[in-house]
């Protein structure tokens, strides 16, 4: 039974959404602060951000009978997001390590003691952590993901608040002829 997960798509929404909220406005506050940076740039950099974020959020965890992979898209470079593969006979255990905001995350720990970080804003994320008892064994019971979808639905509903502010500013700044 192979499987492939993606990253969540609220957490997706949210993290591009939010992207969009804090840096659209830029330009326009250069343009009318009259700031050094010219608002070209600032697009420019906006725009390889935001490719770099929607690549980063292309990862996928494809599970079988063999091993665990965690992969990108191949337009990814790898210098920018390297996956990795680890067999399943390779596994010794599942360490859990504190973050440094208090959470908690695991790490697949191989047979040389080198680290995997387990993947764990993927949707199916529960499906995801029954696959790797089912293949190593370890028991799974007290993973749990690092946040829960409401988490992500109230940033959501905080980065539309902040772009609704975001789209009156810029209006507000055109109808004064602040901005051309």
């Amino acid at each position: 039974m192979d499987a492939t997960f993606r990253i969540s798509p609220i957490i997706r929404i949210t993290l591009l959404s939010l992207y969009v909220a804090l840096t659209v406005p830029l330009p326009f506050l250069s343009q009318v602060t009259a700031a050094p940076v010219p608002p070209t740039l600032l697009w420019i950099g906006i725009g390889i951000g935001a490719i770099a974020l929607y690549a980063a959020l292309c990862e996928r965890v494809i599970v079988d009978e063999q091993q665990i992979q965690v992969t990108y898209p191949s337009w990814v470079p790898q210098f920018f997001r390297k996956g990795w593969v680890l067999p399943w006979s390779e596994v010794k255990d599942l360490k859990p390590r504190t973050t440094g905001q208090g959470g908690l995350v695991y790490y697949f720990l191989s047979q040389e003691g080198k680290g995997y970080l387990l993947p764990m804003r993927v949707a199916g994320f529960t499906r995801l952590v029954d696959y790797v008892q089912a293949k190593t064994g370890i028991d799974t019971t007290d993973v749990k993901p690092l946040a829960q979808p409401w988490m992500y639905l109230i940033l959501l509903g905080f980065t539309i608040l902040l772009l609704l502010v975001d789209i009156w500013t810029i209006i507000a700044a055109i109808a004064q002829g602040n901005l051309s």
